[in-house]
């Protein structure tokens, strides 16, 4: 209902029309005798509900379209009501009555005919004169007023047929919207019937599954019982067994049978390493008669010796001597540091001699982080406090009073200006490096929030490796009195806390942690608890084996905690775990197995065995290992590594360590069989790679791991590889060889819980061939570094491979001989770089021929990747997707490949690389590639995104995954 007050009568068109009603409502209880509304609506076509008084009834009821009502409340609520049924359509506006229809229509009632009467014919005349003059001036007013006011309704007249012609398109709109609602109406109908019957049936399938819950139940209910019954028996068995098993063990003939049963058991593990070696041998000689054939006599004793050369194993040597009782400072005195990046702190209470040995010490030992050294002197009563700030460049404090360990920690850390806080006892003696590997740890995990050093005692023995907390708030000192370089002691490892006595923070943390908590005065705990809030601030804690530090523990507090500070050990943990009973619980309880304590943070435990330790610079494979394990590291799987040759690679075994990986060699591993029996236990999954390596390793991992899921990562399928080699040579030696590989590696694979492959190709085909077998795919793993350099900043070809797989000597032959000359015929300003590891002295002597240069091992390949034009692979035989096509699109580099060398790697030949095969085509293709900066920055571009797609990081993780929840058989 609208209701609008004071409007003129010439507004009235234009608010009907903004309103847009559908009828309007003349509720008059008093007759009228015309109307002007009722006037307006008519000629203005609106619908009138109107009730039945005086003039309404004559002007409305020979009318259609309108409604004449009672003048009663009910009768005008019941016409409104009408409305939402049967909604009025606009009316055609009534024709207007024109004023000439008017005059006429007064001129029928009044008539205006003059009435004789006699004049004189002169005076008739002028009277007629002066009566026409009159007459005529008031025609002419009257002409006047009638043309003005047929001006305005003419304008009016105007005006109305624009609103009625307005109406009548705002009627058809009105009449299509209504229209389409009464199609949707139908739609909707429909659907509600639709919906309705659905209902329906879902009200009959609930019924019908609330009937089949019913019956399953009272199934449950019966098996329960049924189980309870079979429980009940099956422990009375048990108790009967218990009973029968003691009566035996108590027996005379049991004990009498005991060396029986150990030689039993002795002669079982005696089979099984048999086996091991058995197959080991079958392994060997059938690499060795396909090496004999492949690299030759000379060839194959050089891959012999490389294979058995045990190389020199790392070894922790600790230089410590018991601090003398000298206090002459001679040229004691560290270098000025205007910037220090670390502040190492020590605070000490008396034992100047053992202070003046730690100052000594990090003198003897220089690093090349720039450091400063503060000491907090805790009001100690030696000549801590005349020696010492005579001593160059040292940053000394006294404190006005005894602060505590605690205390006298936090008074050094306000004087420190380096980024980072190096908290260090003053009696503890550094090693070689200790410092730079501290503070390297936090460039290389970003998160880390606190990193503690390898803790050693003068004698040699481990002190600690990180320290463990059970859920009572005990602490545990994990590797103490141990070898410290034993391999469960050297990797980076997050741990529950580090003891104070070597640690580093970063000094805004520390900071915005308030420090050491002064709740633990005077000390003991408060390393716990800070690691704890450095944990709970989103950090982490680790522990950094490179950093050595003897510590000559209970110099300053003693050993017994029933006196001196000592007893504070005890004190605090009592606040401790109070404090953080909560986080607590989810600690392992005091007694459980060392290395599942070490490791609750990461429950699942992973073994990986290659043949030899990963080196990723040096071929594709490595750099697929290195990055799986860095793929399982971030999983939160705890990863254990050893080599099948057992052998530390120095470099690269440290590297592994650093990565946080736990790695094996010997002798720690004197036997793999004897290390599984003591090991495998432990480990959720064991993947092997190769399966020259799996064959050996299979029997004893059922027998060893039996809760593992054994997954087989082929690298590539070799026996496709050697049938390809074969097909090449034409060699039907070759083809017997790969037959057999074929029959071996089939085998694994059905017996494997999961096989890995690294392209889809390869899937396929095991699918085919070995049916029934579960099979993933993890393909190469790259880092995507991106174009760094462009097109005319580049020069030359460069292949990057290593040399101790055949297909890359020829692969780098065949080129040289057949593709290069072709290509240096038409552009001789272009060279061809040999880049690779373990090459044979034919492959080294290419480097003699004119445009080609042959590099060997290089420690960096950015320079290539970046500073050559076009990466060639030459493939002609192989399997598996190649690393070198990766590698050099993960930077940006172009690639002119064979078909064997781009096969599963989702490459379109044109889009992503220039793909030929003979020799001819290839030599065309880089050549058009060279000399093509459009083309050559489309291949850098998709190359570039085909990597993303399929080989990076995250591409790699659903697999990994996948390996992590697969099924066993």
């Amino acid at each position: 209902m609208h209701v609008v007050l004071d409007y003129r009568r010439e507004d009235l068109p234009a608010w009907l029309t903004r309103l847009r009603p559908h009828a309007a409502l003349l509720p008059s209880t008093v007759a009228e005798t015309f109307g002007y509304t009722l006037s307006e609506m008519l000629a203005l076509g609106v619908p009138v509900i109107a009730t039945r008084r005086g003039a309404f009834i004559e002007r409305l009821r020979d009318r259609p379209g309108h409604r004449l009502v009672e003048a009663r409340a009910e009768a005008v609520l019941e016409a409104i009501h009408g409305l939402l049924e049967s909604p009025p359509v606009p009316l055609p506006p009534s024709p207007q009555r024109d004023l000439a229809a008017m005059v006429a229509d007064y001129q029928d009632l009044l008539p205006t005919a003059p009435r004789p009467f006699a004049l004189s014919a002169a005076a008739g005349a002028t009277a007629q004169r002066d009566a026409a003059t009159v007459a005529l001036d008031r025609l002419e007013g009257e002409a006047r007023k009638l043309r003005e006011r047929l001006r305005a309704t003419l304008e009016e007249a105007d005006r109305r047929a624009a609103w009625a012609r307005q109406e009548a398109a705002t009627a058809a709109e009105r009449l299509h919207w209504a229209r389409q609602l009464e199609a949707l109406l139908g739609r909707e109908r429909a659907q509600f019937a639709q919906l309705a019957r659905q209902h329906e049936a879902l009200q009959q399938q609930h019924a019908q599954a609330l009937a089949e819950a019913g019956e399953r139940l009272a199934r449950s209910e019966a098996l329960v019982a049924e189980l309870r019954r079979w429980v009940e028996a099956v422990s009375a068995q048990r108790d009967a067994f218990e009973r029968e098993r003691n009566a035996i063990l108590a027996s005379t003939s049991w004990k009498l049978t005991a060396p029986l049963r150990v030689a039993r058991r002795a002669a079982g593990r005696a089979l099984t390493r048999l086996r091991f070696r058995l197959a080991r041998l079958g392994q060997l000689a059938a690499r060795g008669r396909r090496s004999l054939h492949t690299r030759g006599l000379r060839g194959t004793l050089a891959r012999l010796l490389c294979e058995f050369r045990r190389p020199p194993q790392p070894a922790i040597q600790v230089r410590a001597a018991r601090p003398e009782r000298n206090h002459e400072l001679g040229d004691l005195a560290f270098p000025a540091c205007a910037e220090p990046l670390a502040s190492i702190i020590i605070p000490a209470y008396n034992h100047l001699d053992h202070t003046l040995h730690c100052l000594r010490s990090l003198l003897a030992h220089p690093q090349t982080t720039p450091f400063e050294v503060i000491v907090v002197d805790d009001c100690g009563q030696d000549a801590t406090a005349e020696l010492l700030p005579r001593i160059p460049n040292l940053v000394f404090h006294r404190n006005a009073e005894n602060l505590g360990f605690i205390g006298a920690c936090n008074q050094g850390a306000r004087l420190a200006r380096g980024r980072h806080l190096v908290f260090l006892n003053n009696d503890t003696e550094v090693q070689d490096g200790w410092l730079d590997a501290l503070l390297a740890t936090f460039a290389e995990v970003p998160d880390a929030g606190l990193v503690g050093a390898k803790l050693v005692y003068p004698d040699g023995r481990l002190q600690e490796a990180g320290g463990i907390v059970f859920s009572d708030g005990s602490g545990w000192n994990y590797g103490r009195f141990d070898d410290p370089a034993d391999p469960r002691y050297n990797f980076v490892r997050e741990v529950d806390y580090c003891s104070g006595a070597a640690i580093a923070i970063p000094r805004e943390l520390f900071e915005t942690l308030g420090g050491f908590d002064a709740h633990y005065a005077p000390a003991y705990y408060e390393d716990t608890d800070l690691a704890m809030r450095v944990r709970a601030a989103g950090r982490r804690v680790l522990y950094q084996p490179r950093a050595v530090v003897v510590h000559f523990e209970g110099v300053t507090s003693g050993t017994d905690t029933a006196s001196g500070t000592k007893r504070y050990q005890v004190v605090n943990q009592a606040k401790f775990l109070a404090r953080w009973r909560e986080v607590l619980a989810m600690h392992p309880p005091p007694g459980t197995d060392i290395l599942l304590a070490r490791e609750h943070r990461r429950p699942r435990q992973v073994l990986v065995i290659d043949a030899t330790t990963p080196q990723p610079d040096q071929d594709s494979g490595s750099l697929r290992l290195c990055n799986l394990l860095r793929l399982l590291r971030e999983e939160g799987c705890q990863v254990s590594f050893f080599a099948d040759n057992r052998a530390w690679v120095d470099g690269y075994s440290a590297r592994l360590q650093q990565q946080g990986v736990e790695v094996w060699w010997h002798p720690w591993i004197a036997h793999p069989i004897d290390w599984l029996a003591e090991h495998g236990q432990r480990f959720d999954t064991v993947i092997v790679s190769r399966h020259y390596v799996l064959s050996g390793y299979l029997d004893a991992l059922r027998q060893h791991a039996p809760q593992a899921r054994i997954v087989f990562d082929t690298v590539d399928l070799h026996y496709l590889r050697e049938q390809r080699e074969a097909e090449l040579a034409g060699s039907e030696e070759l083809r017997r060889c790969a037959a057999r590989t074929r029959e071996r590696e089939l085998a694994l694979v059905r017996q494997a819980d999961l096989t890995l492959v690294v392209s889809p190709y390869e899937k396929e085909l095991l699918e085919r061939e070995a049916p029934g077998s579960r099979v993933a795919i993890l393909s190469n793993v790259h880092e995507v570094h991106g174009c760094r350099r462009p097109f005319a900043a580049r020069a030359d070809l460069v292949f990057v491979g290593g040399f101790q797989h055949p297909p890359n000597v020829d692969a780098v032959i065949w080129f040289c001989d057949e593709v290069l000359p072709r290509i240096r015929a038409r552009d001789p300003s272009i060279r061809f770089h040999i880049v690779g590891s373990k090459a044979p002295e034919r492959v080294a002597l290419l480097g003699r021929r004119e445009g080609v240069v042959f590099h060997g091992f290089v420690p960096e390949i950015e320079p290539f990747m970046d500073g050559c034009r076009i990466a060639v692979a030459p493939l002609r035989y192989g399997a598996g997707v190649k690393g070198k096509v990766n590698m050099s699109m993960s930077y940006g580099q172009p690639v002119v490949a064979t078909p064997m060398a781009v096969e599963g790697m989702h490459l379109a030949p044109g889009r992503d690389v220039l793909v030929a095969d003979e020799p001819e085509a290839f030599a065309e293709a880089v050549l058009r590639l060279y000399h093509d900066p459009q083309l050559w920055q489309e291949l850098s571009a998709a190359g570039l995104a085909n990597v993303r797609r399929h080989f990076s990081f995250e591409a790699a993780r659903t697999s990994v995954r996948q390996i992590l929840d697969a099924p066993r058989r």
